[in-house]
């Protein structure tokens, strides 16, 4: 027998079918292609210099995006996509026997990082509609971590109450993860000089469509940048390459395009909850790039197992009682939405 190996429940990621008909939308990915100026930096891209190492602070994708969010640049760091700058804030922040608070039902990863890292945590249940009461975290806790839009909800909590619950707990570090915020949401940037414990994660992959270069973001006060800067240094210092930083900078210098997207996808969001509606599904309120339905006329397994049959992949959360009558459905283009929604009809 092996001693000392770890038991951990991993999370569970989204099936990555492969096909050239298929609709996917399982994952949350972008419908639309990155900026075609992105495509073009890919094109001129000097692949000799990936014979050197790659930058140790990603000073040029700071500083675009010290530009576009009026952060200075030493507040923001950048990683491996979100998940690796919310891994790092974990380590970094939190560091107290009392637990780490978070929803039952929000990103799975929260869970596996807190157990990787031996931190104590307490899932609180959101209530009866899937939101988040502030009064359940204004009570003693090692930290907070809330996602805004909450994920697999949609839900978006109005800014007011998370800067309650900032304001609450400002002995200790309060994460906002702002995956889903340029879809609707309203950004916690403006609280960031007020509130020295808030910290805030983005990611490229949802509003931006790089997914698959993995690139996110975090953003704080110099009293959390220069912990989780530490930690960075400590694990990885070169957590994001060479290509990823290029491309990426030039994704937030046209943002201009992005903005376009967003509306689309927003609109044809909205577009495809009411379809929804008009056939008889529970559909919640979303400010994100999916939405969470409730069938009426056939369990989310049935239909989940018919929309495969056709090659067209929705998220079912078979394992968590609270979800297993939802679908969680990543919004298309709007041509691929209408043919979802007519396959829909015609099963329901």
């Amino acid at each position: 027998m092996i001693r000392g190996l770890r038991q951990i429940d991993a999370y569970v990621a989204g099936a990555q079918p492969q096909g050239d008909k298929m609709i996917k939308l399982n994952t949350n990915e972008n419908a639309y292609c990155p900026s075609p100026k992105v495509l073009e930096a890919l094109a001129h891209f000097d692949g000799n210099s990936l014979r050197k190492y790659s930058s140790l602070d990603q000073a040029a994708l700071r500083e675009a995006l010290s530009k576009q969010l009026q952060v200075p640049a030493d507040q923001i760091i950048v990683g491996n996509g979100s998940d690796d700058i919310l891994s790092m804030a974990f380590l970094a922040f939190f560091n107290d026997d009392l637990p780490v608070l978070f929803p039952d039902l929000t990103y799975g990863f929260y869970k596996v990082w807190a157990d990787l890292y031996h931190i104590n945590y307490h899932e609180i249940p959101l209530n009866e509609q899937f939101e988040i009461k502030v009064a359940d975290y204004i009570a003693d806790n090692g930290g907070i971590v809330l996602t805004n839009p909450n994920a697999p909800t949609g839900i978006f909590k109005p800014l007011d109450e998370i800067e309650k619950i900032i304001q609450a707990n400002r002995d200790v570090v309060v994460v906002v993860d702002e995956a889903y915020i340029n879809f609707g949401g309203q950004t916690a940037l403006p609280l960031i000089d007020k509130y020295d414990n808030l910290f805030i994660t983005r990611t490229f992959s949802k509003d931006a469509a790089l997914a698959g270069l993995r690139v996110g973001y975090g953003i704080g006060s110099p009293k959390l940048m220069a912990v989780i800067n530490a930690i960075k240094n400590s694990v990885n210092p070169y957590n994001v390459d060479a290509l990823a930083e290029k491309l990426a900078t030039v994704a937030v210098e046209d943002w201009e395009y992005y903005e376009g997207t967003c509306q689309q996808i927003m609109a044809t969001r909205d577009w495809f909850a009411q379809g929804l509606l008009d056939l008889g599904f529970e559909v919640l309120p979303s400010r994100t790039n999916f939405v969470l339905a409730k069938p009426q006329t056939v369990s989310a397994s049935y239909l989940f197992q018919k929309l495969e049959e056709k090659e067209i992949y929705v998220r079912y959360f078979s394992k968590v009682v609270r979800l297993k009558d939802y679908l969680r459905i990543s919004i298309g283009t709007q041509a691929e939405m209408e043919e979802v929604l007519a396959e829909i009809g015609g099963i329901c």
